[in-house]
């Protein structure tokens, strides 16, 4: 038998409670329409006798009464699918809801190794196959359950010897389904993993076009590419396969059960046990069950996909989380951007450290450069000021608050980032520069002045209210990094993080761009991620890691008279001393 899966469609009931009025209504309506079928049987077994008997007006009114009953089942009906619809629909839409809110909680390292293909398909078609699923358990599932349960209740009043043969055979359907069902599960999780990675290999293929044409690799991606689809073909044919297996084997089962009882019946009405009317009202019911059994058979194939569906989506919650805001946040007021580090260390695995004993103190309004080589741990310190990642050992303080004893929300407000590559999304400037923030015009305008953005903005015949298309492909690399430094000082934040902001610009744009950074660097604390050393020679510090620790600080003149680290990096990038220019 199919084992209870650990992701069951039972961990949604609590869901559906909000939607308790209408489910009511709906399985109320079920119950009219479940009971009209024995109304039904009822007059199936007095129309017959009364055709052979010639009785025109009885057959008239058996008619009419017959016409009405399965009028009032349509409306029943309706109401049923109608009223069960929207609960159904509003619990995949509240699930879809909770697990993107999660996913946006999921640590960055963790969020880093999942694919963005996989997760687009987990929420979008895992998320629709669960709604599907939902609304025809309720709709449908659950109505042919009861209209089996009705009718074959009825056919044991009327004769529970014939029912009894057909009962002994129900316990083999029911294994076969089950057992079906199970492979079904299993292959319908096959295909989706398939699907997934056809997913991810087509966002890497489209992003990589241009890639892929400069090293005249097409034949070698569309040879992936099929070799992919092939997969994704075989895996779902394997579904296909069983579920179409399914169908004549429980049909057989059923035709075998079906003969067997019309031997009985005509073995029973020969020795008197049976009536005409009794044997019409049966084989009537016998025609109702057909339908059901095939709803609840097709119903469980997709329950099991839906199934596998609901896993993958549960998934994402077993995800790390990020650390959570401690009960007894210290509210934050205006900061003036005072920022110390104190033998902070900090590892993504045990007993592998990526910071050792980190001991930083940065005075408001400076300006401090990090540098140093790839690895070296610069990028985790940001992530440590974002509290993106909590430090095993030491402590961070802004303005003297410990970062983990602040609010996330909190805290990034007044912590600002400028990467090194800008991701915008689709929207107009104005909206892209707010970022879901609540400013005004007249602060979204300033704080593009500030970025040195507002003269190319207002060049566009919408100005503020022009479109940037996906990934802001119709706006330059020093336009969009200009309008990711305006989205960074919107709000006046304390620290301002920039990460290797002008390194994929050329020169031009490169100083359009630092003319926009010297602006909202002003009068706040700087961190600069800095491998292109010629940029942070006027740092008031820089600050040189390596493996994890701080091997050098000082201004640039300081370092390079002292020699050290600092220098050997400047003079492999041909930069001089300045007081030797």
């Amino acid at each position: 038998m199919l084992k209870p899966s650990q992701a069951g469609f039972r961990r949604l009931l609590p869901l559906l409670r909000p939607h308790l009025r209408q489910l009511i209504a709906g399985f109320a309506c079920m119950l009219v329409y479940v009971s009209s079928f024995l109304l039904l049987l009822n007059l199936a077994g007095d129309l017959f006798p009364s055709l052979s008997s010639r009785d025109l007006p009885r057959v008239i009114n058996l008619i009419l009464q017959g016409v009405a009953i399965f009028a009032v089942q349509k409306l029943a009906q309706f109401g049923m699918d109608s009223l069960l619809a929207g609960p159904a629909l509003l619990v995949s839409q509240q699930l879809r809801s909770d697990l993107f809110r999660r996913l946006q909680t999921v640590e960055l390292g963790a969020l880093e190794k999942l694919s963005a293909g996989d997760l687009t398909y987990r929420l979008t078609e895992d998320a629709d196959r669960v709604s599907e699923v939902l609304y025809k358990s309720i709709h449908d599932t659950v109505p042919s359950a009861l209209q089996l349960i009705a009718v074959l209740g009825y056919m044991l009043w009327l004769d529970w010897k014939l029912t009894g043969a057909i009962v002994l055979l129900a316990p083999v359907i029911v294994w076969l389904i089950s057992l079906f069902g199970a492979r079904v599960m299993a292959a319908t999780e096959r295909s989706q993993k398939k699907v997934s990675e056809l997913a991810g290999l087509l966002g890497e293929a489209i992003d990589g076009l241009p890639l892929v044409r400069a090293f005249a690799a097409e034949p070698w991606l569309q040879q992936r590419f099929e070799s992919e689809i092939d997969q994704h073909r075989r895996a779902r044919h394997r579904t296909y396969s069983l579920v179409a297996l399914q169908h004549p084997v429980v049909g057989m089962i059923e035709v075998v059960g079906l003969f067997s009882v019309l031997g009985l019946a005509a073995w029973r009405i020969q020795s008197g046990d049976l009536s005409i009317a009794g044997l019409s009202s049966y084989l009537t019911g016998l025609v109702v069950l057909i339908d059901p059994i095939a709803h609840v058979t097709n119903n469980f194939n997709e329950f099991q996909q839906g199934q596998a569906s609901l896993r993958r989506l549960r998934q994402i919650e077993r995800e790390p989380q990020e650390p959570a805001d401690p009960s007894d946040a210290v509210p934050l007021g205006a900061l003036r951007g005072d920022l110390k580090l104190e033998n902070v260390v900090f590892s993504y695995t045990a007993n592998e450290p990526v910071l050792h004993g980190i001991d930083l103190e940065i005075r408001a309004g400076q300006v401090v450069a990090l540098v140093g080589p790839s690895g070296a741990g610069k990028s985790t310190l940001f992530s440590l000021l974002l509290r993106f990642n909590t430090c095993q050992s030491g402590q961070i303080l802004l303005d003297g608050h410990d970062l983990s004893r602040l609010r996330a929300r909190e805290l990034r407000r007044q912590v600002a980032l400028v990467p090194q590559r800008t991701t915008v999304f689709s929207g107009s400037i104005a909206e892209a520069i707010r970022f879901g923030r609540s400013a005004s015009d007249a602060e979204v305008i300033e704080a593009a002045r500030l970025a040195n953005a507002d003269a190319f903005i207002r060049s566009f015949p919408r100005g503020y209210d022009t479109l940037l298309e996906e990934r802001g492909s119709n706006v330059s690399g020093g336009q969009l990094q200009r309008i990711a430094i305006a989205r960074a000082v919107l709000g006046n934040p304390a620290l301002l993080l920039l990460d290797e902001a002008t390194s994929a610009l050329d020169a031009e744009a490169e100083a359009a761009v630092q003319v926009g950074l010297r602006r909202a660097m002003a009068d706040r604390t700087v961190l600069v991620i800095a491998h292109r050393l010629a940029t942070v020679q006027e740092a008031d510090q820089i600050v040189v890691l390596e493996k994890g620790s701080i091997v050098d600080r000082g201004s640039h003149d300081q370092l390079m008279h002292q020699g050290g680290r600092y220098r050997e990096l400047c003079e492999r990038q041909f930069i001089r001393d300045l007081q030797n220019r």
